[in-house]
């Protein structure tokens, strides 16, 4: 899956003698790009409200940044989609660097648990989760700030003062 960015898309309807300002109407959407983002907001916004990409223009296309991108975060994810036997709501957790990642992450695991595909599941909302609340235990066990993972291998392949010049079978590293 190409790298996925967030997009903050306003469109409104087009002025008219009867509305000469119109609803301006914002949507936030992770796409792999400003085109595919126009599209899934004409997508979404033609569900919500009576507008259509014929008679509504965009006014503005903004891509939103992560204001710390370099600490792990907790990511709630409020989702639907569309299954073979229909539509189902869903509330998932990750544990990442960035929202866009975690959708990333999310339409991945969509994909392998529940053969849904891109264009099934529907992103409503992403919410950074404090550590206290978070509520499935795969992303508790990764919480614990001691937290190690060991290398079992780490030993044999690290330890090259003991290790000798000529040896007579390849070394291996499990």
């Amino acid at each position: 899956m190409a790298r996925l960015h967030e997009y903050q898309v306003v469109g409104r309807k087009q002025p008219t003698e009867k509305e000469q300002v119109p609803k301006l109407y914002r949507m936030r959407l992770f796409a792999p790009n400003e085109v595919v983002a126009k599209s899934r907001y004409w997508y979404f916004i033609k569900k919500v409200s009576k507008v259509k990409k014929a008679s509504g223009e965009i006014v503005a296309v903004n891509e939103i940044f992560e204001k710390k991108p370099t600490t792990v975060k907790n990511f709630g994810i409020w989702l639907r989609y569309d299954s073979r036997s229909g539509t189902h709501n869903m509330y998932k957790e990750y544990r990442e660097l960035t929202r866009c990642d975690a959708v990333v992450a999310c339409y991945q695991d969509m994909a392998a648990r529940h053969r849904a595909r891109f264009a099934n599941v529907h992103i409503i909302k992403v919410a950074t989760v404090k550590s206290a609340d978070v509520r499935r235990a795969y992303i508790t066990q990764l919480i614990d700030p001691k937290l190690k993972f060991p290398l079992a291998h780490a030993r044999k392949v690290l330890d090259k003062k003991h290790a000798k010049t000529f040896i007579v079978a390849r070394p291996s590293t499990f």
